[in-house]
């Protein structure tokens, strides 16, 4: 894993244009100009406010092939942290989700957070293993509005998190 720069425009374009990888988030590819503009921008942001964290590009150690991103994202409150993800399609089933979850779930207690967070669509079952598989364990549903709501919206959101405590129980284990 590593930083995003500026020149990463076209990994960002090529991962958002698959629908079936924005499924569960937007419903739809997302624009050029939004990359350039809002998301590129934002996730370089995060560097200069957070150093430690952000959203990290990922490539297979074999070829270099860029795979997708995983992030760590600052949240209210300091000592907690958001992780997620986003790969492509061809990266689907191979267990980099949960590998990559797990790094990033190990830096932020490396590095003094005292609980991990992450959320999906409730019908994204997908997500929700891997979640299990990284160490997350199941909060609760919560509801929010959508002005334009993607299929499954009904069903709710679903949070995943682990403590500090219960990170720490599971490395001795």
């Amino acid at each position: 894993m590593r930083r995003f720069t500026a020149d990463d425009v076209e990994l960002l374009v090529g991962l958002d244009s698959d629908p079936e990888v924005m499924r569960f988030l937007t419903g739809q590819p997302t624009p050029r100009e939004e990359i350039e503009n809002v998301v590129l921008p934002g996730i370089l942001k995060v560097y200069a406010a957070h150093p430690r964290l952000g959203t990290f590009a990922a490539h297979q150690k074999s070829d270099g092939a860029f795979i997708g991103w995983f992030g760590l994202q600052p949240t209210a409150d300091a000592k907690t942290v958001d992780v997620g993800y986003r790969l492509n399609r061809t990266a689907w089933g191979k267990g980099y989700a949960t590998e990559g979850t797990r790094a990033l779930i190990d830096k932020a207690f490396g590095e003094g957070m005292e609980r991990v967070v992450a959320d999906t669509m409730a019908v994204n079952h997908r997500s929700r293993a891997v979640m299990r598989r990284a160490g997350l364990r199941f909060v609760r549903v919560y509801h929010e509005h959508f002005d334009d709501p993607l299929p499954g919206t009904e069903f709710g959101e679903v949070e995943y998190a682990i403590d500090r405590r219960t990170w720490e129980a599971g490395r001795r284990a």
